[in-house]
């Protein structure tokens, strides 16, 4: 059987980048309101912070607004999925030595695309000049990692040569600056190269399930902006979406990670390193407690980024490449959680992936940097504010 794996990774991200003084500067009065919730907030009696994973790994972001989140990237107010797309096809092209004629399958996962109800598939292949097929896959954010697999499927299948399987997230355009859930989304594109590739390495097996369970935790509802153009915003049902969170995060980790682990013919302690989707500033912390695995094995660009939903994947397993936390050889379990979609698991053996560049700016010091800077505490609230 032929080995079929990644041949080439590539990110895009727009230049903007907002901290959370953005929003103290443009958003005072929402901010406020976030700090007057948190004074006021007191533990249910089922919660306690050492009762499960969860709870635990996301106790020490209880008293921050922003929930951990340091960093975003946005597109600009004329910016396109689009764009980002195209830039991460040709740096994962140029990496690999290939050009477009190499690639005829192209799996594209726009989330959300540049028109409300059309994927970005068919304007990805003519930007690209892709005369191969052309289709949009969607699971939100477990898009590229189920993507990655059915690509690989079809190559083993004979179906197809080679794919380009590109990933994008705008989720600013559907979490405006007034509404908090924008506090920790941003917007960001992956792209790899899948095909043929040195045996012994590349995909060895993955395992994924229906994530019913979390119905109701989030939604899109047809909205219009000030200029009267429709677009999708997103509303996540606080209390619901919490919960649902709670209960299902740690059955479907370990479901996956285990059936991938089986398909795989392999055990726990045989994997080397540890890709998780990171949606939140807490959920590599929570997914290695729960595996049982040092924090050391696995990378959150969290604080880089925020959520960049099925852009995740690429980017973490990116980054891990790109700064030698991943080496060739290594065996690499790649997960991914999507809401009121699915959660699957792949496990990699990493050959001689060629990369594309390194966003500017973007470096371990700083990412170690933003994780050591301190998160608020519980406070008293002067009595001077109290009325």
């Amino acid at each position: 059987m032929r080995a079929i794996g990644i041949q080439a990774l590539a990110v895009s991200v727009p230049d903007r980048v907002l901290t959370n003084e953005h929003w103290r500067q443009t958003q005072p009065e929402l901010v406020a309101r976030a700090e007057e919730r948190i004074w006021m907030w007191k533990p249910p009696k089922d919660w306690s912070e050492g009762s499960e994973p969860f709870n635990r790994a996301m106790a020490p972001y209880l008293y921050d607004p922003f929930r951990g989140a340091k960093l975003r990237r946005r597109l600009p107010p004329q910016g396109s999925a689009l764009s980002l797309e195209a830039d991460a096809a040709r740096q994962a092209l140029d990496a690999a030595g290939l050009g477009i004629e190499d690639v005829d399958l192209l799996i594209c996962s726009s989330f959300l695309p540049d028109s409300v109800g059309i994927g970005g598939a068919a304007f990805l292949a003519r930007e690209l000049g892709l005369e191969g097929a052309a289709w949009n896959l969607e699971t939100a954010c477990s898009s590229a990692t189920v993507a990655f697999q059915t690509a690989c499927g079809l190559i083993q299948a004979g179906q197809h040569k080679r794919a380009l399987v590109v990933t994008s997230c705008t989720y600013s355009r559907v979490a405006p600056d007034d509404d908090p859930v924008s506090w920790g989304v941003g917007d960001a594109a992956t792209a790899l190269v899948v095909g043929e590739v040195a045996p012994g390495t590349g995909y060895l097996g993955g395992h994924t399930v229906h994530s019913a369970a979390t119905c109701g935790a989030v939604a899109y509802e047809l909205d219009h902006d000030r200029d009267g153009r429709p677009y999708f915003h997103l509303k996540a049902g606080r209390k619901a979406a919490q919960r649902l969170l709670r209960e299902t995060a740690e059955p479907y980790l370990k479901t996956c990670t285990f059936g991938a682990l089986e398909k795989a013919g392999l055990e726990l302690d045989d994997l080397d390193f540890f890709v998780f989707n990171t949606p939140l500033a807490w959920s590599a912390a929570f997914s290695a407690r729960v595996l049982g695995i040092a924090p050391e094995r696995t990378i959150s660009i969290y604080p880089l980024y925020a959520n960049v939903g099925p852009a995740l994947t690429g980017l973490n397993l990116f980054h891990a490449a790109a700064w030698g936390r991943i080496r060739p050889q290594d065996r690499v379990l790649i997960y991914s959680v999507g809401s009121v979609s699915s959660c699957s698991a792949a496990i990699v053996r990493w050959g001689d992936v060629a990369l594309g560049a390194v966003p500017a700016g973007v470096t371990p010091e700083l990412l170690a940097a933003l994780e050591a800077e301190p998160l608020p505490g519980p406070v008293e609230r002067p009595i001077a504010d109290v009325a």
